[in-house]
This record gives structure tokens, C-alpha cells and sequence, in this order.
């Protein structure tokens, strides 16, 4: 074959793989999922929620703004506040978490995470780290980090030292705000600004699933509030908790497959 026939066959290979490539069909996205709601119940509208959680019945809260922020602990069965310590006025409170006989909780752009008292919510302790701190939850051996990026990172339960980090993928956008550590393994992260709720793998960083948790509130109680902030699951139910920043209700939900 000459040096044109040549070319042409390499053009036309080309074009053919060109073809198939287009042709091929993409890699399909995370399942969706949709959230079935249980029942609510009021929740303190001045609250800014940064951090959900429950444990042993207790339902705390760690809530942000400067001059406002605090951490709180309240009984899950009754509403009734137990405990409640202000941060300073010149910090903003993030992500909290319980972790065996500490409760940890983060701040913003403070660099400073407040280990506390389960009971009384005192400060028994503080240190620092670094970047911003967003999203808080404990696993049986670690606590799971956001900092308003797509990596999660990985902290010692007791010393709250770095221990790894994942990075997120699988989905078009990622930005987890608020987590959730479920029993299963899997972390349920919000998907800053959106509705949305992200199911991950921490081991790999995958997005298994994608929430769509909008129109919890009606148009009028939404108006005033800020974005869904908030996700606690209730031991030995396959239900969560569910609210958001200065929202007047929280959610008891379940996360069901389209």
C-alpha cells in the first residue's frame, strides 16, 4: 500500500474509533435516592445547625455565628435541654460528634477543636489543626472530617491527630458539609449549598448515593432559613434526623431507593 492509501486507513480507523468513543455510553452516575418522612418535630429556629448527632438517647447539637455559637445536648425522647456551653464570641462553632467519653467539636476557621464532657458539655481539653473546619462524625475507630472541600479527612478519636484523608468521586459536584457516621460503615455527608445528600464509601471516597432531600419545608417556613445542615441517625432504626440552619422543624426521616 502506498503512502495515500496509508493515510487514508489510518484516517478512516480513526474516525471509526472516534465514532465508537462517541457513541459509547457514559459511566451512569450514583443511584438516586428520595427521603420518606416519618414525623417532625419543632427545632429552635435561632439555631445555625453545624453538627447532629444521638447517642444513648442524648441529641446533640453544635449550633454556629459569632456571639452565638454553642454545643448542646438535649433528651431525644422529651425536647428537654440537658447541658448547653457557649463558645467564645470571636469563634464560630462547626461539626460535633461523640466519641466514646468526649464530644468533640470544630470550629470554622478558628483551627481549634473543643474536646467536652459528654455530660455537662465542659471543655476538658482543646487543640488545634489546620484549614477550615466544616463537618464532624466519629467512626468506631476514627472521627471523619470536611473542610468545605471534596476530601474527607481521617482523625484520631482521642488525640484528634491526622491520621489519612479520601477524596471524593463519583458525582458532578462535591462539597459535604455536615456527616453523619451510620453503622453500616458508610458516611452521610450534606452537599453544600444543595438538597442534596450524599451517601460515601470512606474507604475509596465514592458517592454510593445521592439523596434528594428538598421540600422538607413548606415555601413559607423556608423563607428566612438557611441551607439543610443536619443529619443524625437513630440507633437501632434504619431512621435519621434531619434539619437545617435556623430551620423550625426537625425531620425523622428514612432514605429510601427510587
Amino acid at each position: 500500500m502506498n503512502r495515500i492509501g496509508t493515510s487514508l486507513a489510518v484516517a478512516v480507523l480513526v474516525s471509526l474509533l472516534a465514532a465508537t468513543a462517541c457513541g459509547a455510553a457514559e459511566e451512569p452516575g450514583p443511584p438516586r435516592w428520595r427521603v420518606e418522612v416519618i414525623g417532625s418535630s419543632p427545632h429552635d429556629p435561632q439555631a445555625f445547625t453545624q453538627g447532629l448527632e444521638v447517642v444513648d438517647g442524648i441529641r446533640y447539637e453544635s449550633t454556629g455565628m459569632w456571639g452565638v455559637s454553642s454545643a448542646r445536648a438535649t433528651d431525644q425522647d422529651t425536647g428537654v435541654e440537658r447541658a448547653r456551653a457557649d463558645l467564645p464570641a470571636e469563634m464560630f462553632g462547626e461539626g460535633m460528634t461523640r466519641a466514646g467519653d468526649v464530644v468533640w467539636q470544630i470550629t470554622w476557621k478558628d483551627g481549634i477543636a473543643f474536646a467536652r464532657d459528654p455530660e455537662t458539655l465542659a471543655e476538658t481539653g482543646r487543640v488545634t489543626y489546620e484549614g477550615e473546619g466544616w463537618g464532624l462524625c466519629a467512626q468506631p475507630d476514627r472521627l471523619v472530617m470536611s473542610d468545605g472541600t471534596d476530601t474527607l479527612t481521617f482523625r484520631d478519636r482521642v488525640t484528634f491527630a491526622k491520621t489519612g484523608s479520601v477524596t471524593l468521586s463519583g458525582h458532578s459536584r462535591l462539597q459535604p458539609n455536615e456527616l453523619d457516621c451510620a453503622p453500616d460503615g458508610t458516611v452521610y455527608a450534606n452537599n453544600y449549598p444543595s438538597d442534596e445528600i450524599l451517601r460515601v464509601d470512606p474507604d475509596t471516597g465514592r458517592v454510593l448515593a445521592v439523596i434528594e432531600a428538598g421540600g422538607l419545608l413548606s415555601p413559607a417556613e423556608r423563607a428566612g432559613t438557611d441551607v439543610l445542615n443536619g443529619i443524625a441517625h437513630l440507633p437501632g432504626t434504619d431512621r435519621f434526623l434531619l434539619t437545617g440552619k435556623y430551620w423550625p422543624r426537625l425531620f425523622e426521616v428514612r432514605f429510601v431507593p427510587k
